[in-house]
Parts: C-alpha cells; sequence; structure tokens
C-alpha cells in the first residue's frame, strides 16, 4: 500500500465524459485526515500511519482516546485508521493528508460495513429459486429445501440457509477515480461502493492494478 484515507459516503449520482457518455459514480467526502501516530519497526515491529478523521467532542471520547490524541497534538477526531504503508518517512503526527493525494483516473480499493438486513431468508439471502406459487406445494414457497440425504444424517457446513444479512465489511477492488475535487474533498468513484449514505470508507491504492 502506497497511501490511504478515510471517507464519509455521500451518495450516488452520475457525470458525463469527454464523448458524452454517462457515467454512474459515488460521491465520497474524503479527508482531510490528520496522523495521529507513526508506528515504527523499532519500536512497533513493522511501519504505519494512522490516520484520523472528523473532529468530535470530548465528552464522546475515553480519557484514553483523549490521552492519545493530545499526545499527538491533534484535536480530538471520530474516527481512527491506521495504514500499513510501503513508505511512511513523509508522515509526522499531525500531518494532514488530503484527497489529492489520489490522482483522477487512478484506480482505488475502497473498504466500507454493507447495509444491515437483519435476519432474511435464503431466496433474499443467497438468491433461491421459489418454489411455484400454486396449489399442491404448501406453504414453503421461500423455504431452502433439502437440508441433506439420509447418510450422513448431519446438515453439511457451509450450506446456504437464512440467517444474518449484511453488516458486514466488504472491499471492492479496482474502482476508477473518475474526477477529484479538492477544494471540496470530494472524490468521485465509478460504481458503487459498499454502505449507507453517511457511512465511513477507506480508500487507499489499489493492490491488483
Amino acid at each position: 500500500m502506497k497511501k490511504g484515507i478515510i471517507g464519509k459516503k455521500l451518495g450516488m449520482t452520475q457525470i458525463f465524459d469527454e464523448k458524452g457518455n454517462v457515467i454512474p459514480v459515488t460521491l465520497i467526502e474524503a479527508g482531510p485526515c490528520v496522523v495521529a501516530q507513526k508506528k515504527t519497526v523499532e519500536n512497533d515491529g513493522y511501519e504505519a500511519i494512522q490516520l484520523a478523521y472528523e473532529d468530535a467532542k470530548k465528552k464522546h471520547l475515553t480519557k484514553a482516546e483523549i490521552g492519545h490524541f493530545e499526545k499527538a497534538g491533534i484535536a480530538p477526531k471520530k474516527y481512527l485508521k491506521e495504514f500499513r504503508l510501503e513508505d511512511c518517512s513523509a508522515f509526522e503526527a499531525g500531518t494532514v493528508v488530503t484527497v489529492d493525494t489520489f490522482a483522477q483516473g487512478e484506480k482505488v480499493d475502497i473498504t466500507g460495513i454493507t447495509k444491515g438486513r437483519g435476519y432474511t431468508g435464503c431466496v433474499k439471502r443467497w438468491g433461491h429459486h421459489i418454489l411455484r406459487m400454486t396449489h399442491g406445494t404448501g406453504p414453503i414457497h421461500r423455504q431452502c429445501g433439502s437440508m441433506g440425504s439420509i447418510d450422513p444424517a448431519r446438515v453439511f457446513k457451509n450450506k446456504k440457509m437464512a440467517g444474518q444479512y449484511g453488516n458486514e465489511q466488504v472491499t471492492i477492488l479496482n474502482l476508477v477515480a473518475v474526477k477529484i475535487d479538492a477544494e471540496k474533498n470530494l472524490i468521485a468513484v465509478k460504481g458503487a461502493v459498499p454502505g449507507a449514505k453517511g457511512g465511513i470508507v477507506f480508500i487507499r491504492d489499489s493492490v491488483k492494478a
């Protein structure tokens, strides 16, 4: 990883390229972030920087968190995220990271928490087919079907069944940064990004580009 930043998903819209083609994009308010801590090989065994994002009130933080920010000499923040970069020599505690560290046309990986849908059935969760909506099938149109054979008399692991759906961390790879507005701290990314509007996302340069 060469660079990273914390952002907030604002929603989706569309923009037009030079040829007039419509590009669906997700708008993200990325940064500005402040380096709250720099980890070194000597002290921590690896190199990384810890970014802090969005101002917070002290009454919403613990004493340990307040002390952590005071040690770095920065204002209290709501969100912290560690990024293990290849070279951290350019960063120190208090360094500001802005969205212009990314370039237009660059591919990025974005991590977020998907929308929570609660306890759902196998049709919604896994996309199973339903039975014919007619007489004779009984009240089992949306059930997941057979649990398995008589031998072995158990349900195999990883069978797709009803359960908790959503509210999990997901990373989308190789999204293109279509447009960057450094003045408004905005980055427009082609396609969809995990999470609801207002959700926190982590942006980094693509590992497979």
